[in-house]
Order: C-alpha cells, then structure tokens, then sequence
C-alpha cells in the first residue's frame, strides 16, 4: 500500500492533466481518478513487480476512462410523429375490471339465476321478453331478474371481496379466477 501511495503521489497530477485534456467536466475527472486509485490499489502486492510505474497507472487510467465512455453511450434521437402513436389505453374503471370475476361468479349462481342474468343483462334481452319465453308475466319475470342480481351482487361481494365507496360504487376488489373445471 505504501508503494502505490508513492507511485501515485509522483504521478497523480499528470494523470490529471491528462483527464481533464480528454474530458470537460472537471468532476467526471475527479471521478475517474478516484475510480484508478481504487483499480491500481485492488492490485495488492503484484505492485512491487510493476516496472514501470507511470505507464501501468496512464494504462489503468484510460482504461477507467474508456469504460465510463462505454457506459455513457449518448441517445439519439428518433424522428418521432407524436401523431403517429398509440394512445396509451385508458384504465379501466374499478367497475369495469370487475368483469373478471363474473365467469366464477355466474358458474356458482343455481342454474335459474345463471340463466336470467345471462339473458337478461349478458345478452341484453329484454324483460318483457324473458317473461313471455318462460311464461310468466312481467312483474314476475321482473322480480326474478332483480333477486337473480341481488343474489349475484352478494356472491360477488363474496367471493371477489367488493369493497364499495362512501356513495355506494365499487371501489376495490380482488380478482378471482374461475373455479377449475370452469370456462
């Protein structure tokens, strides 16, 4: 250690003058200095069979400095037409998102309420519809559609722990897949 204190004392200053003809910001030299000193004392006792001093540590040194040079490739710039991207896609609300959960869901409800909500608010039929289909009439076949949701807006709450805001929206949930066996 002592030898290399003496080796880089007598030849410190010309490795700065040197650094600072190859780089402009003063502290990048300070930098690669310091990062040869830690290189050259890494070294250990292999120093004391150093035979020239000065040109293994001008050796060290542009090496310290090419590698930083590596490492600070510049960017270039692409023509980019900001027009030309893909808008980033929208987050989807919590609401929205929920829709994970409903083919678990829909597989745990009985076979009736599957039924209704899949016709009803899946595929859009109208309630009038569903009534004359099963043969009831509208304020049954509304009924049934609205505990059908009832019992579907609990096993959700359920099974995908739903949590609502003060005002009664979904707020969070946690996604769950289908049950195995299911699609």
């Amino acid at each position: 250690m002592n030898t290399l204190l003496l080796i880089w004392s007598r030849h410190e200053r010309e490795l700065r003058g040197w650094l600072r003809a190859r780089m402009p910001v003063s502290s990048d030299v300070e930098d690669v200095l310091q990062d040869s000193f830690v290189k050259a004392m890494r070294q250990g006792d292999r120093i004391a069979d150093v035979t020239q001093p000065r040109a293994w540590l001008f050796e060290i040194t542009r090496n310290t400095l090419i590698d930083r040079l590596r490492a600070r490739k510049p960017l270039v710039s692409l023509p980019i037409d900001w027009e030309d991207l893909p808008e980033e896609p929208e987050e989807l609300d919590t609401v929205d998102a929920l829709v994970v959960c409903v083919p678990r869901v829909l597989s745990e409800l009985d076979a009736q309420d599957r039924e209704v909500i899949e016709l009803c608010d899946l595929q859009g039929m109208a309630q009038a519809e569903f009534a004359r289909l099963k043969g009831l009439s509208l304020p049954a076949a509304k009924s049934r559609v609205q505990r059908a949701r009832q019992r579907m807006r609990e096993r959700m709450a359920q099974v995908c722990q739903v949590s609502f805001d003060p005002s009664g929206k979904v707020d969070d949930f946690v996604p769950r897949p289908p049950l195995l066996g299911d699609s």
